[in-house]
């Protein structure tokens, strides 16, 4: 079932006319990061003009941030037997006038996110980056800030809200210190502990 669904996921093109009418007027790629033995799931936004060019989640700064924070190495972090990456979209949504990213479609979370998941029963350990991700998993209206403010809670279920690791967000790490001196150092064995 996985391997029709990933394959299903890569041929979507649901989206052509909306990514060609952005102002990177690109054609879908879906960047497909998943395989059923996945013990640790990352639940991302969408991925961004970097990851579409090489077909590879995470492929930029961002990836090497997150990276970073967990305390893996590329090799961890990109085996499909370990690390699911499911973004709430699969496509890069492309850049609005002013060159920011778009926000990721909804209808891709509509038709795939379920059938993604349910492709997914090893998960041990879910990271929801971001609030978009935050908000599919976890429902409600609370803010990235509230939300990763109440990661004991979350972490609790297995289950941990991070900020996105863009460098638009370096501000917001400035002004939550407790971020790198308490979150992080509580994810990383953690996170060692399911991926052993």
């Amino acid at each position: 079932m996985t391997d029709a669904l990933v394959d299903d996921i890569a041929a979507c093109r649901i989206c052509a006319a909306r990514f060609a009418a952005t102002a990177s007027a690109h054609a879908p790629r879906p960047v497909v990061w998943f395989r059923p033995a996945a013990r640790v799931l990352i639940s991302s936004q969408a991925p961004g003009m970097r990851a579409h060019i090489a077909g590879v989640p995470f492929h930029d700064p961002s990836g090497r941030r997150l990276r970073a924070w967990m305390g893996v190495d590329e090799a961890t972090f990109y085996d499909r037997d370990r690390v699911a990456i499911v973004p709430m979209a699969f496509c890069f949504p492309g850049y609005d006038a002013a060159g920011s990213d778009l926000p990721p479609p909804p209808v891709c979370a509509a038709t795939w996110r379920v059938r993604a998941l349910a492709g997914l029963p090893r998960v041990r350990m879910t990271m929801l980056v971001g609030g978009a991700a935050q908000r599919w998993h976890l429902g409600g209206r609370a803010g990235v800030t509230a939300t990763v403010a109440d990661w004991r809670r979350h972490a609790a279920q297995g289950v941990w809200p991070l900020p996105h690791p863009s460098w638009r967000n370096t501000a917001w790490l400035t002004r939550n210190p407790w971020f790198e001196a308490e979150l992080l150092p509580a994810l990383r064995p953690a996170l060692r502990e399911v991926l052993e």
